[in-house]
């Protein structure tokens, strides 16, 4: 099953992110645009490093993922902090909650990993569904830029003593999907090497497309920005940050 792997490897992978910043940024946008959310829900949470970082910062959080295996890793990060976390294990295309929240991320172009049309638009109703009036939806994705010019037809790697890891990527335009085979090697106990394989698929979503599935879901579109900046995104920005707001039905016109 995907991830299942990947769950015991992805920090590592991903030791170079600052979750720090990110929560910085998330915390920029909710002053922005006049948003004070208690209770947040992230989509695709993976180990929770971003919702743990959240919570150290007094957010209730609720971290949701389809990976049960992430979220084991994700709970027994938080446990070690002392936080009392939510995570629940769901594909956000059948979100289901309890009750509504202040404001929802999907962070690290999650997005993107919804390939169908009326899938974006499915999940960005149920965002809507589950957020207040005037709660903020906040994501990014990877740029059609960079998943058909920078990543497309290249392979990547790093070689280490303990995990080493091959990545090749294939775009078809046609499709708008970039499909990502990675191999692993991991160091067992006994010094042998473990492999184990996953595919990982991304579609290239336009900001048409986006901003259709928002209006879909009655979300207005606050504004679409360059990585971790509220500037507009250039010609060749590889990750591209999304803010909405679902409005206040007691607004007047």
């Amino acid at each position: 099953m995907m991830y299942q792997e990947l769950a015991e490897v992805y920090d590592r992978l991903t030791r170079d992110i600052d979750y720090g910043k990110w929560a910085d940024y998330l915390e920029s946008a909710f002053l922005k645009f006049g948003n004070k959310p208690r209770l947040v829900l992230e989509l695709a949470c993976g180990t929770g490093s971003l919702s743990i970082e959240m919570a150290k910062r007094g957010y209730e959080m609720i971290g949701l993922d389809i990976s049960c295996d992430m979220l084991s890793r994700a709970k027994e990060k938080s446990l070690g902090y002392g936080l009392d976390i939510l995570f629940i294990n769901q594909d956000m295309r059948s979100l289901e909650l309890y009750g509504t929240v202040d404001a929802v991320v999907c962070m690290l172009d999650s997005i993107n990993y919804i390939t169908e049309k009326s899938d974006l638009e499915r999940v960005f109703r149920l965002v809507s569904m589950y957020l207040n009036p005037d709660g903020l939806f906040i994501f990014d994705i990877n740029s059609e830029y960079k998943l058909s010019c920078f990543l497309a037809e290249n392979t990547f790697f790093e070689l280490d003593d303990a995990i080493s890891w091959i990545w090749h990527n294939t775009y078809d335009p046609s499709s708008k999907l970039c499909v990502f085979e990675l191999t692993f090697f991991r160091k067992t106990h006994n010094g042998l090497y473990a492999r184990f394989d996953e595919t990982h698929i991304e579609r290239a979503w336009s900001d048409e497309e986006i901003t259709y599935a928002l209006n879909r879901a009655d979300m207005k579109l606050l504004g679409r920005f360059g990585h971790l900046s509220f500037d507009p995104p250039s010609s060749n920005e590889e990750r591209i940050f999304y803010v909405a707001r679902k409005e206040s039905p007691y607004k007047q016109a």
